[in-house]
């Protein structure tokens, strides 16, 4: 029967995939990829040969349309991102949208996401979170950033290494520089690190240590 099938990926170790993941991967007629050329690293390993198609936050809208009409006409197809669960901060909501208004069906698998690694690692409350993936870059950035400093949840955010320091400054400048937070970086990679301590002790640190690969930011809840 035809369905859309969304896979959750590696999000570095290659060994972090499930058994059904991979038999689903051979199974379907195409697979669709933020990055081919990154998902055919893995699908090398596993000795999947089927066909790959891009899809990413460039095409979507532009394509989601065919692919749904495929979908309704018989194939099967996945949906990948580079890394972890589509649609989590990464390109899928539009699809998995369409399929469903078309009454495709649509399954996802268990598998990695950034966030629940990162929340385990902080140490803080994990029984209720907030998760936020990016924060706005410009408009609404500092509204959102104000109310985030009186959500009683731990708070998890997406950031990528460039803008890190940044962020963490004005963290401290909304929440007050004691307020305790976990900076997880190239989690389940070789290099994969956790620094926890104060929002100024950690904006410290990393501002002496250049920071690289995909980060999650966790921050305690206020009280």
């Amino acid at each position: 029967m035809s369905k859309l099938y969304v896979v959750p990926t590696p999000l570095g170790n290659l060994e972090d995939i499930t058994i059904r993941a991979i038999r689903i991967l051979k199974e379907v007629n195409l697979i669709l990829a933020e990055d081919t050329r990154k998902t055919g690293i893995l699908l090398k390993k596993y000795a999947i040969t089927n066909k790959l198609a891009p899809y990413h936050i460039f095409n979507e809208h532009k394509t989601v349309g065919s692919l749904v009409e495929r979908i309704k006409a018989g194939e099967t197809m996945a949906l990948v991102s580079d890394a972890g669960t589509p649609s989590v901060s990464d390109p899928g909501y539009l699809l998995v949208r369409s399929c469903i208004d078309g009454n495709i069906p649509v399954e996802c698998l268990p598998g990695p996401a950034a966030l629940i690694p990162a929340l385990v690692n902080s140490g803080f409350p994990s029984d209720r979170f907030c998760f936020e993936g990016f924060l706005p870059h410009k408009k609404g950035r500092q509204r959102r950033l104000a109310f985030l400093a009186h959500e009683s949840r731990t708070i998890i955010l997406y950031e990528s290494p460039h803008r890190l320091v940044k962020t963490l400054y004005e963290l401290a400048q909304q929440m007050g520089s004691e307020r305790m937070c976990s900076v997880s970086r190239e989690l389940t990679k070789l290099h994969e690190e956790t620094i926890r301590g104060t929002l100024q002790e950690v904006h410290a640190y990393f501002s002496r240590k250049d920071p690289k690969g995909e980060i999650v930011i966790t921050v305690a809840g206020e009280g």
